[in-house]
């Protein structure tokens, strides 16, 4: 059973950064796909950014493209997700979650684990 806990969320302001944590631990991780969804108030759980198992390939949704950064240090079962230019839309819960297998797939439901969420507030 694996868990995901994430952490760095907060108060941002526009045109600012953060940086999101997500700690695995519990399972294998090394071989998966791992990725990063948020989810704000009255709307549907959305793909952010996911990350290939070998850290080289990745894939961002067209809103958070040029701005955000995913990124993976196997070694401490980790992924990161560094968030640039903040905007006011960027405001959620941000999740991170882990997909038994290599490929990246944009879809929540093909994502077995989830963290709890770490909440993101952006002013402007």
């Amino acid at each position: 059973q694996v868990q995901l806990v994430e952490s760095g969320g907060g108060l941002g302001q526009a045109g600012g950064s953060l940086r999101l944590s997500c700690a695995a631990s519990g399972g294998t991780f090394s071989g998966y796909t791992m990725g990063w969804f948020h989810q704000a108030p009255g709307k549907e759980r959305e793909f952010v950014a996911a990350i290939h198992p070998n850290g080289a390939i990745t894939y961002y949704a067209d809103s958070v493209k040029g701005r955000f950064t995913i990124s993976r240090d196997n070694a401490k079962k980790m992924v990161y997700l560094q968030m640039n230019s903040l905007k006011p839309e960027d405001t959620a819960v941000y999740y991170c979650a882990l997909r038994l297998a290599r490929n990246i797939v944009r879809t929540p439901d093909d994502y077995a684990y989830w963290g709890q969420g770490t909440q993101v507030t952006v002013s402007a």
